[in-house]
C-alpha cells in the first residue's frame, strides 16, 4: 500500500440534493462511505472529512469547491479521494472502492 494515508472528503450540506431524488443527506453518505470502508478495507489507514458547504469554511481550497457546488459546477454530496472527484450526487460505492484499491487498499474477501 502507498506511504501516505489517502484523503476522503465529502463536501456537502445538511439539504438534500433537489435532483438527487431518493439519495441520502451529505452527512449520511459520509457516515454510509466510513463505515462501508472501515468493512472492506479493515486496519487500512486513511483519512476522511466532511465539509458543508453552507458552514464557515476555514481555506481557499475548500471554499472553491463549495462556490463551484453552489454554482451547479458539481452536483453534492461531492466526493473526492485525494483530490480526485469519484462521485457526485447520488454516490455508489464502486467507483470509491476503485479508487482505493488504484492506491493499494486490499480489499477483505470475506466481506
Amino acid at each position: 500500500m502507498s506511504q501516505t494515508k489517502p484523503m476522503i472528503e465529502i463536501y456537502g450540506t445538511a439539504v438534500i440534493c433537489a435532483s438527487c431524488v431518493n439519495a441520502p443527506s451529505s452527512k449520511d453518505t459520509y457516515e454510509w462511505l466510513q463505515a462501508a470502508i472501515d468493512r472492506k478495507y479493515p486496519n487500512q489507514g486513511y483519512d476522511i472529512r466532511y465539509i458543508d458547504i453552507e458552514g464557515p469554511i476555514e481555506n481557499e481550497r475548500d471554499q472553491d469547491y463549495a462556490s463551484r457546488i453552489q454554482e451547479d459546477e458539481f452536483f453534492y454530496p461531492l466526493v473526492l479521494i485525494n483530490d480526485e472527484v469519484v462521485g457526485e450526487g447520488y454516490v455508489q460505492l464502486k467507483p470509491v472502492f476503485t479508487a482505493l484499491e488504484n492506491l493499494g487498499f486490499i480489499p477483505d474477501e470475506t466481506v
